[in-house]
């Protein structure tokens, strides 16, 4: 691993700057990440997602370990390709997609936020998922792990009319 060793050799020459640190990106390319805390993980989410457009994750990419494990109630998810492929295939399937961070914490290497994902589809009209989402930031101080939760058959039978007081009694009385 000669570019760990370049990284090494680079940590010990830059001073540390506030908030910035240097990691070895994709591509064995070595670059400076802006530290990932509460503040950081607000203002870069906020920019991915708007009101008016399709994600953009481009962004992002670089504060995911090249083996990152993603996973929610749909798929599990291993590496960085696999990953990216992940987000290119759900922007491409979104009309839009808004993303609300409702709140947000970190302790140690953990951070967690709940949020509100508002995502619309050609056919159907814009329908809210509520969830939360739970970063592991590898020693490096980019993210290893990403584990996503949310009520998927609420919300997907939200938004069918005929399907939604049946299942909502369904879980009052089953689960609730």
């Amino acid at each position: 691993m000669e570019e760990r060793k370049e990284l090494q050799e680079l940590e010990e020459l830059e001073p540390k700057r506030a908030n910035l640190s240097l990691a070895l990106l994709g591509n064995n390319e070595i670059g400076l990440l802006r530290t990932l805390d509460t503040g950081v993980v607000r203002e870069l989410w906020g920019r991915t997602y708007n009101a008016d457009g399709k994600p953009d994750w481009s962004h992002l990419y670089p504060y995911y370990h090249p083996d990152i494990v993603f996973q929610d109630s749909i798929q599990r998810i291993e590496g960085i390709e696999e990953f990216v492929g992940l987000c290119e295939r759900l922007t491409q399937r979104c009309q839009s997609l808004h993303m609300q961070i409702l709140s947000i914490a970190q302790n140690s290497n953990i951070i967690l936020m709940d949020w509100i994902m508002t995502m619309a589809f050609t056919k159907y009209p814009p329908n809210p998922v509520y969830g939360s989402t739970k970063l592991t930031l590898h020693e490096d101080g980019r993210i290893i792990a990403q584990r996503d939760y949310f009520d998927l058959w609420g919300a997907i039978l939200d938004g069918i009319p005929p399907l939604k007081t049946p299942y909502r009694r369904f879980m009052r009385r089953v689960f609730g």
